[in-house]
């Protein structure tokens, strides 16, 4: 059927979420923050009888799947023995792909910690399982390894076949090469040999490898070409960037005529913009989609042959907005949909000043700050539908409509008041050289905390050639410290991807110079408009947030009571010589890292600093924060350092471990940060 454009929706009496709460708003503990999502990873099969999610329960997880049609009957529960399960996903009505971890030592001289992760297919009932592609034996350590690390991809679910999917190998002499598999059988049959410079194939509507990406060096450079497979079989180039522009030029989908392209590209633009290419004229035609402040990112094509269904249409487009994957419907009946679910949600929109870092124009726009609708899955014909509710402040809650009937699924984090977690909002301050920097804004819940100033943390995120979004942390670490009634600003600071190539590129060779500057106007902004309380501020930050606080520990005449560290870079010419090690991260990276190197002035710390890394770190090596913390403990300044047994770059491997990387946040910064807390 055709869902018709004026959308009658029947609400349970389960989903009063507005009511308003008369005891006051309490603030989460260690533990409610650290355990894993009651449910979390809803998946709906594709046609819409069954949903498959995770189920937190303590240390482990475990997948449920429900018939559609009973809800009220207790779901299939399948576990994992020797191994946890962190993902679940439909591939087929009967099939599920599911993501596996535990922990790996191997001796190769030394003992590398790691982990080791699977994708295993299973059947609804967890009685069959099976590799996607099985890996050949390993005939050395090293080998085991990287088998043990790394996982074939599934490139395309084939919607239309019922029983295959396509696989690209990523281990061994075959690597890149990609096989058609039968899940009745799991018998494989290789349909494409790649070659060691490919970086990936796309399919068309039908599941045929009809592009690629792939990475070469010419006398210009390290450059990634864009290639199409002819009606002879063979690969042409149609597109080629250098590296060293920053340009991206990649094909994104294919529209219902097969000769039609979707190209995703930023050449000669601030934003990335979606156009139709014609393949065998190689012609650019018209643009299919231009955001004027956010960077155009997808586009939503029914890929459904089933009857009623309209066969590649397009029906939606996405873009790089506030919540990093916005997405404007363009189908009538999504768009009908998307409105009534809102309308029964009680999710509305308020005014939102946008500025566009490039060129300084602002606008006010219509837009869902406080919560927001991701669709995770629907029938073709959109009469069953998976989508989840959640905001920066609000926890994720799942929704099932069927049948013109929406009713409540779950709640994550059910224990969690999202009052205790403040508001969030998106903000601009002026860098001290003019430039806009965009910003996540949390304010602490005045019934709980009272009225700002507060105290205030400064976070930015990891990358850096990252981004935040408005969506709900999951790392728990914004809600920690706003429902300790601290504000937090979250600075999208020059460097900073998402936001358009001028952003991006000011970053350039300013690592603890401009763009911690950036920061460090962030902070200012918040005394000025009284929402940070001065002398009461901190920085914390993870990744390349724990150099950014490594950096403010380091500079002098900084704003900062205290910062806090987490697998930081501290000294960035000797961890990015052990990644430059090919001329596409030399050429597209290495001259963009460059500024203050930390190490080089552990011991002329100016503020107190607590830094912590985990035993099992392979992003960033743990003897970044050892090198920094013994230079400054020599110097005798005043630094804690904690060593977390288990933990990786995350995410953290028990709920022990994740509340204990809590507590000792929260700890240093209402209780110590260089005496008496924050």
């Amino acid at each position: 059927m055709k869902i018709k454009h004026a959308l009658p929706l029947a609400i349970l009496a389960s989903l009063a979420t507005g009511q308003a709460l008369a005891a006051p708003p309490v603030a989460p503990t260690i533990e409610q923050m650290a355990a894993y999502p009651a449910f979390s990873g809803f998946s709906l099969s594709p046609d819409g009888k069954h949903i498959a999610a995770l189920r937190g329960d303590g240390e482990e997880r475990v997948i449920a799947v429900w018939n559609t049609a009973d809800l009220a009957k207790a779901p299939t529960l399948i576990g994992a023995s020797s191994m946890k399960i962190t993902g679940v996903q439909f591939i087929k009505n009967d099939r599920l792909a599911v993501s596996l971890m535990q922990p790996l030592d191997l001796r190769l001289g030394d003992v590398t910690k790691n982990f080791l992760s699977k994708l295993m297919i299973t059947d609804l009932q967890g009685k069959d399982w099976n590799e996607p592609l099985p890996q050949k034996r390993a005939n050395t350590r090293a080998e085991q390894l990287v088998q043990a690390i790394t996982n074939p991809t599934i490139l395309d679910s084939l919607p239309n076949d019922p029983s295959h999917i396509l696989v690209v190998n990523n281990v061994g002499a075959d690597a890149g090469d990609v096989y058609r598999v039968d899940l009745r059988n799991f018998k494989s049959e290789r349909i494409q040999m790649s070659e060691s410079q490919v970086a990936g194939y796309v399919t068309d509507l039908d599941g045929n490898l009809r592009a690629r990406l792939k990475q070469d060096v010419g006398g210009s450079g390290a450059y990634i070409s864009a290639e199409f497979r002819n009606t002879e079989g063979k690969w042409e180039e149609h597109f080629r960037s250098y590296v060293k522009d920053r340009d991206q030029t990649e094909i994104i989908g294919f529209s219902r005529d097969p000769n039609i392209a979707f190209v995703l590209s930023n050449a000669g633009e601030d934003k990335a913009l979606v156009y139709e290419y014609d393949i065998a004229a190689r012609q650019r035609k018209e643009v299919l989609f231009q955001h004027r402040f956010f960077n155009a990112n997808r586009v939503l094509v029914n890929r459904s042959r089933d009857a009623g269904s309209d066969f590649g249409e397009i029906r939606g487009l996405g873009y790089e907005g506030p919540r990093g994957d916005d997405i404007e419907w363009t189908d009538p009946d999504m768009r009908a949909l998307d409105a009534g679910l809102r309308q029964a949600l009680g999710i509305t929109s308020q005014k939102l000043r946008i500025v566009d870092p490039a060129t300084g124009q602002s606008a006010t726009i219509d837009y869902p700050v406080e919560r927001n609708i991701t669709i995770n899955g629907s029938t073709p014909d959109l009469s069953t539908v998976v989508l989840t509710v959640d905001g920066a402040s609000v926890p994720p809650e799942h929704y099932l409509f069927r049948n013109g009937q929406l009713s409540l699924l779950a709640k994550s984090y059910p224990a969690i008041d999202p009052r205790s977690l403040g508001s969030t909002e998106l903000v601009y301050y002026k860098a001290r050289d003019g430039l806009d920097i965009p910003a996540f804004l949390t304010r602490p819940n005045t019934e709980m905390c009272g009225a700002g100033p507060w105290k205030a943390v400064v976070h930015p995120h990891g990358g850096p050639w990252a981004r935040d979004t408005m969506d709900f942390d999951g790392s728990m670490w914004v809600p920690l410290m706003a429902s300790r009634c601290m504000a937090v600003l979250r600075p999208q600071f020059r460097g900073s991807d998402g936001w358009g190539r001028r952003l991006w590129m000011a970053g350039d060779a300013e690592w603890g110079q401009k763009m911690q500057d950036d920061k460090d106007d962030g902070a200012k902004w918040m005394i000025e408009q009284k929402i940070a309380q001065p002398g009461h501020i901190a920085m914390f930050g993870f990744s390349y947030g724990g150099y950014s606080a490594f950096a403010a520990s380091v500079r002098p005449n900084g704003l900062y009571k205290c910062a806090i560290a987490g697998a930081g870079v501290s000294d960035h010419k000797r961890i990015w010589s052990r990644y430059y090690t090919n001329p596409f991260f030399r050429q597209a990276q290495a001259p963009t890292v460059d500024g203050l190197n930390p190490i080089d002035k552990a011991d002329q710390m100016q503020i107190p600093l607590m830094v912590y890394h985990g035993d099992r770190d392979q992003i960033v090596p743990l003897e970044q924060s050892v090198w920094f913390v013994d230079k400054a403990k020599r110097a005798g300044k005043p630094v804690v350092y904690h060593e977390i047994k288990d933990y990786a770059h995350g995410p953290a491997w028990t709920r022990e471990i994740m509340g204990d990387q809590l507590r000792l946040i929260d700890d240093y910064l209402t209780k110590d940060c260089g005496g008496g807390g924050l």
